[in-house]
């Protein structure tokens, strides 16, 4: 009797863990079966969307190839700086869009603080072909956040999609048209997600943003765009004296990326100040760019520079390169004309890193690369995509030089940045809980 009673204690003890383990089970299993719907979702989305934005920002690179060609073929086409920007000015008034706010309407969005406008994507597009056809100075990452950001905005609308969803649709255009334009489809997902909120990167947003870039950068490279590759020489063995040099530059490169954070601001603010009207902003600025050109004797500081950038990488540059693109960039942004700073940002940063790699004598083409890098760093904020846009464009020799500067670079240009939108969760410093935007210059 009483081994009955065991037993059936035993067995119902028995049947409820197993009871247990089913619900575990089964609780389990549908968790996964709604991961792994959510997974099949997210892909679908981010491959169409990589696919879309690929295509568009392919098109943007071969026209902006096209109008460089152009230009430097006819050297007259600059005369027309100033009817380009009128061009601009105009487009945006009849598109009632005049208060455009560029890439920092992208990052605002995110944190559903605006809606981008329909017409965002088309106006980027067209004035910043404009701008480079007429010898503006500026880059091309400005129209690629913006393009893609627009576009993922207006699928989520077609889809009907949740706030937090739509928001990712966003980061996964931003993610495509940057992987697209700059063939760096490692580096463009992580800076689509870190350079919204420094100290929070959205990590639900991580494998559509990946298939979105590795999508776009796929098409992209079956149109023939190349992935960006440099060559680097004279990298040196990791030792102390090369490491205090470095550190020196990365110090140096903060100060600069500050510098050119402050340039931009300010000429922006001072030609509205003085030139409220835009047809006068942009007129003023089209004639300072001129006197720029025959101050200097050379169209070098036109347009993207990749040429000067790739001079620089092998040794070559001009003492006064990296303030002369400041400048030119400077008064073409805050003149009205449209395009972006991550570009002109390489370009001073390899310039700079170059002048550099010469006064200390240390390999200039390296100082270059570690320039482009930490430069890059200080005006974005980002030293993931920092670093991760250094193994793609150089490799990973002399990683751990480049990785001293990145951090340098980030602690020391404090909370100044490009984008006056991109917030800050935590101090650089402490580490405590603050949540501002950027600097106010």
């Amino acid at each position: 009797m009483l081994l009955g009673v065991i037993l059936m204690r035993y067995s119902h003890s028995w049947y409820s863990r197993f009871c247990r383990f089913k619900g575990r089970m089964l609780h389990n299993g549908i968790h996964i079966l709604s991961h792994l719907r959510l997974l099949l979702r997210w892909t679908l989305y981010a491959t169409c969307m990589g696919l879309i934005v690929g295509a568009i920002g392919t098109a943007f690179v071969y026209a902006i190839q096209i109008v460089t060609t152009f230009r430097s073929n006819h050297p007259w086409i600059l005369a027309a700086l100033p009817f380009g920007g009128f061009l601009i000015i105009w487009l945006y008034h009849i598109s009632h869009d005049q208060n455009d706010k560029g890439t920092n309407m992208v990052l605002a969005s995110l944190r559903s603080e605006t809606e981008l406008p329909l017409q965002m994507a088309p106006l980027i597009f067209i004035s910043t072909i404009i701008t480079h056809l007429c010898g503006g100075s500026a880059g091309r990452e400005g129209a690629a956040l913006q393009l893609g950001g627009s576009i993922g905005n207006l699928f989520s609308h077609i889809l009907k999609l949740a706030e937090r969803d739509k928001q990712v649709l966003i980061l996964c255009g931003m993610s495509a048209a940057f992987s697209a334009i700059f063939r760096t489809p490692i580096a463009a997902p992580i800076f689509a997600m870190e350079v919204v909120c420094v100290g929070a990167m959205r990590y639900a947003a991580l494998v559509p943003c990946t298939i979105a870039s590795l999508a776009a950068s796929w098409l992209a490279g079956k149109a023939g765009i190349p992935l960006a590759k440099f060559s680097v020489t004279g990298i040196p063995t990791l030792q102390i004296v090369p490491a205090l040099q470095i550190l020196l530059l990365g110090i140096c490169c903060a100060a600069v990326s500050i510098l050119f954070c402050i340039l931009l601001r300010k000429t922006e603010q001072i030609l509205q100040h003085y030139f409220p009207n835009p047809y006068l902003r942009i007129l003023t600025a089209s004639i300072i760019l001129w006197f720029l050109i025959f101050l200097v004797q050379s169209p070098a500081y036109l347009g993207i520079g990749t040429d000067i950038i790739q001079n620089a990488l092998s040794g070559e540059v001009v003492w006064y390169a990296f303030l002369a693109k400041m400048i030119f960039t400077s008064v073409t942004l805050g003149g009205g004309f449209k395009g972006g700073e991550i570009v002109p940002s390489f370009f001073v940063g390899a310039t700079f890193g170059c002048l550099f790699g010469h006064w200390v004598g240390l390999s200039p083409s390296f100082c270059a690369a570690v320039g482009i890098a930490s430069l890059f760093c200080g005006v974005t904020n980002c030293p993931l995509a920092s670093l991760l846009i250094a193994v793609e464009l150089f490799g990973t020799k002399g990683l751990p030089y480049i990785l001293l500067a990145i951090s340098v670079s980030y602690l020391l240009s404090g909370y100044y940045g490009l984008y006056g939108e991109q917030s800050f969760l935590s101090s650089k410093y402490t580490g405590q809980h603050i949540h501002h935007k950027t600097k106010k210059i």
